[in-house]
């Protein structure tokens, strides 16, 4: 997989999974799965794959009709016995089950991305007249409760890039060390999430090539393997030159000669790194605050937004496919501009005549 991109090798990998998979689920999944490909991502065929080895699971243990059959050797017939008491039973389920020997808890996203799942398959079983409904769809979503977006306020973010710039006593001295090999990468990677709003997934599979200081530019693979040109400001162009310079001086391991960001083992950075990376700043700067890249990702927004004011620019530059989703997460709110809004409004204005007596 030498010569393949970064997102192409990440494909192969999660359709080998997929396949893995399959012998140990009912034989009817790998017509699903078929039928779906052109619509889908193999990441997302794998998480399907994933949500509904679950929900057999459960089905072998609570429907009678089921009852003592190996997963394997579920059929249409079974599938077309579900009905509505069953699904809203599972979702009761995911609350608390066990797996692995691991009692696991599902939140309200978690349910609704298994319920997802499930409705996609008795969606195209229907569709191919396998079952004589789909009650599934009859079944509401679990509701979410919207919790409160963590980012980082301006101080924060300029506290964080100056710890990540200087090290200075704030790193202990076994993370200073390390600091020495790292600060430029370091330093380039944060800025850029913070510069850009990409997803840390966009990040690590950048390549060196991807990027375009005669625009300030860079291109990124999407979501769905739409590729995407954004921009990033001269403050973050500085910082990548600075790296690249270094990042070119570098002999990379076979296969990761094209990746931007590279770790001490000389290989590309993966999604985990990353998440490690930021935590090690970002618990230094603000400790009570979980900070991940997502999290830089919302600083980016909001900061978007307080300055255009335009949703639609923000959905766009964040790739985000529904901007209710940007509008949800961006469009509330501060405290200080609730307390602003009061300072704003004159119930009289200045000057207005006295009360008759």
């Amino acid at each position: 997989m030498a010569d393949l991109s970064y997102h192409d090798a990440r494909d192969l990998r999660n359709g080998q999974a997929l396949r893995e998979l399959l012998p140990q689920l009912p034989s009817f999944c790998a017509e699903f799965f078929r039928g779906i490909t052109p619509e889908t991502t193999p990441l997302t065929r794998l998480n399907y794959a994933r949500d509904l080895q679950i929900f057999f699971d459960f089905l072998v243990g609570y429907k009678a009709c089921c009852a003592g059959k190996a997963v394997a050797d579920l059929t249409y017939a079974d599938m077309a016995q579900i009905n509505l008491t069953d699904v809203e039973t599972y979702l009761d389920y995911l609350t608390a089950y066990e797996r692995g020997g691991k009692l696991l808890c599902d939140d309200e996203a978690a349910k609704e991305r298994k319920l997802s799942s499930l409705r996609a398959l008795l969606r195209y079983l229907f569709k191919k007249e396998r079952i004589p409904s789909n009650v599934a769809a009859l079944v509401d979503l679990p509701k979410r409760h919207e919790r409160e977006i963590v980012r980082l306020e301006v101080d924060e973010v300029a506290k964080l890039l100056d710890l990540v710039d200087d090290g200075g006593k704030a790193l202990t001295p076994k993370q200073a060390e390390y600091h020495k090999k790292t600060r430029l990468r370091d330093l380039a990677l944060i800025s850029l999430l913070l510069g850009t709003g990409i997803r840390v997934s966009e990040c690590v599979g950048l390549d060196i090539d991807d990027i375009d200081f005669s625009i300030n530019g860079f291109l990124i693979t999407r979501k769905g393997g739409q590729r995407v040109v954004l921009y990033f400001p001269e403050e973050v162009a500085d910082v990548l030159r600075e790296y690249i310079d270094q990042r070119k001086t570098i002999e990379a391991q076979p296969g990761h000669e094209k990746a931007l960001f590279l770790s001490t083992q000389k290989r590309r950075l993966d999604v985990r790194s990353v998440q490690n990376l930021v935590k090690k700043y970002a618990s230094i700067v603000t400790p009570l605050k979980h900070i991940t890249p997502h999290k830089l990702r919302s600083t980016f927004g909001t900061n978007l937004y307080a300055e255009t004011g335009d949703i639609y620019l923000v959905a766009d530059v964040l790739g985000h496919a529904d901007v209710n989703t940007t509008r949800r997460h961006y469009a509330a709110q501060s405290d200080e501009n609730r307390r602003r809004a009061a300072h704003s409004v004159k119930l009289r204005g200045e000057g207005a005549p006295d009360k008759e007596k």
